[in-house]
């Protein structure tokens, strides 16, 4: 008598002639790893029983989004493993009404418009509409398909996706399997919240994991590698629905985290259950009191382009002292306190933050200062130009402020700047002045410019 069993549906199995191992139904050491490019990594261990008879393992529940290419099973010496298939029935009546040709079945016949009654018969045959079955008086009728009836799905359909494994097998063993492969659609996002103080700030990460894969994690081990490793192909980018809901977990506890081969690797210190087409958020990472400055900063035109009198908006940005963790990329909202009411001041993206490394964060434009630059005369020939200009800064505030600004200018040997303030050259190519404009006043100053076209 054939042995037929599975890991998650038992009394089904790849078909009536194969003799199928006995694979336990819990799942062991089961974790699983997110990476931020639309890929994870499954881990899995099983019991396994094999006799000399079976020639056939049935794993079912894997991911539908499985790259079988990537499937490593690891199985006992003993096991000699000969080929791999991936299965997966999905059931319809088509599918159905053709694994009963040859079995008993019901059907509903028809007495008139208003009764029906219900005979046993053996399905003989089935096209797109209808099907012929021999009742047990050994009469040959044509009745609809949606009138039959089946009393169980049929041994040779595997309605879950999964693995099968043709094997021989040299002797008895209880044994465990190891499986891991990678499955798609499976991602994960950083999110950090921003709120600033005077002179410090609190931030908190969240890492919201959206699982697509076609499977259900429950209590699993996980983790999360941020950066982004070698594919050998991208994929196509895939559109969903929106997820029914988003449950946030409410544990407070932060990921623990390590580097590893360039790489940095979150492990949550807590099983997570993740449904399948569901977003899952968790928090991953809380850093407070964090020294906090506030720069303002204007990018102004080359002065060899400057031909007519030129008005400029101030961005404002928000400075964080370097912290002690990396940060994966993902957006950083900055939120204040005005009073007893929370502002959004800005949002930003970040790219892989290392460690002890400084964060500038362009909050917006500064409604109270503005710039001005006026060329006051040009001297121009075919290979050179000199300008003199003037800046002007206003600030309408009621705090002084330090503005920066940025002028491009095209160094050569024989290029010369004066200025009436101290400037510094940055970035190799910036002429950069940091000016203190006073509360509700105006700063202005004067430059020349020398340099070949």
């Amino acid at each position: 008598m054939n042995k037929i069993t599975s890991a998650l549906l038992s009394s089904l199995a790849f078909s009536s002639s194969l003799f199928s191992s006995v694979l336990g139904s819990e799942i062991k050491n089961s974790s699983l790893i997110v990476y931020n490019s639309n890929i994870g990594l499954v881990h899995e261990e099983r019991d396994l029983s094999l006799t000399t008879s079976d020639n056939s393992i049935i794993y079912e529940g894997i991911a539908q989004s499985i790259n079988t290419d990537s499937v490593n099973v690891k199985l006992d010496p003993k096991v000699v493993l000969k080929s791999q298939q991936f299965r997966f029935d999905s059931l319809t009546l088509d599918k159905l009404l053709k694994a009963h040709i040859g079995k008993k079945v019901e059907a509903r016949l028809l007495k008139n418009a208003n009764d029906f009654k219900i005979i046993t018969a053996t399905l003989l045959s089935s096209d797109s509409k209808k099907s012929i079955v021999r009742t047990i008086d050994y009469k040959i009728i044509t009745v609809k398909n949606s009138d039959i009836m089946f009393s169980s799905v049929p041994k040779e359909l595997i309605t879950k996706p999964s693995l099968v494994w043709n094997v021989d097998v040299k002797e008895e063993i209880q044994t465990q399997l190891e499986l891991d492969y990678l499955i798609k659609n499976i991602s994960f996002k950083s999110d950090y919240i921003l709120n600033v103080d005077t002179n410090t700030s609190e931030l908190v990460g969240w890492i919201t994991i959206d699982n697509r894969s076609g499977k259900a994690f429950s209590d699993t081990n996980l983790s999360l590698l941020a950066g982004d490793i070698n594919r050998a192909h991208k994929e196509r980018p895939q559109m969903y629905k929106m997820a029914r809901s988003m449950p946030v977990m409410d544990n407070s506890t932060e990921a623990k985290h390590q580097a590893y081969e360039g790489y940095h690797f979150y492990s949550i210190p807590f099983n997570v259950s993740l449904a399948n087409n569901e977003k899952t958020q968790l928090k991953f990472i809380s850093k407070h009191s964090i020294p906090t400055s506030r720069h303002y900063s204007a990018t102004l035109t080359n002065p060899l382009y400057m031909h007519s009198q030129i008005k400029s908006d101030v961005d404002q940005y928000i400075e964080l002292a370097s912290l002690d963790t990396p940060l994966p990329k993902g957006v950083i909202r900055t939120y204040s306190k005005l009073g007893e009411q929370t502002v959004l001041l800005g949002e930003n993206n970040i790219v892989h933050t290392p460690k002890e490394t400084p964060i500038k964060l362009k909050i917006g434009k500064n409604f109270d200062l503005k710039v001005t630059q006026t060329p006051l005369s040009r001297d121009d020939s075919k290979s050179r130009y000199i300008v003199n200009a003037e800046y002007k800064i206003k600030n309408s505030s009621d705090k002084d402020k330090i503005v920066e600004l940025l002028i491009p200018f095209t160094s050569h040997e024989d290029a010369k700047v004066t200025s009436e303030v101290d400037y510094k050259l940055t970035k190799g190519n910036l002429v950069t002045f940091s000016v203190l404009v006073r509360a509700n006043a105006t700063e202005k100053f004067k430059v020349n410019y020398k340099s070949k076209r």
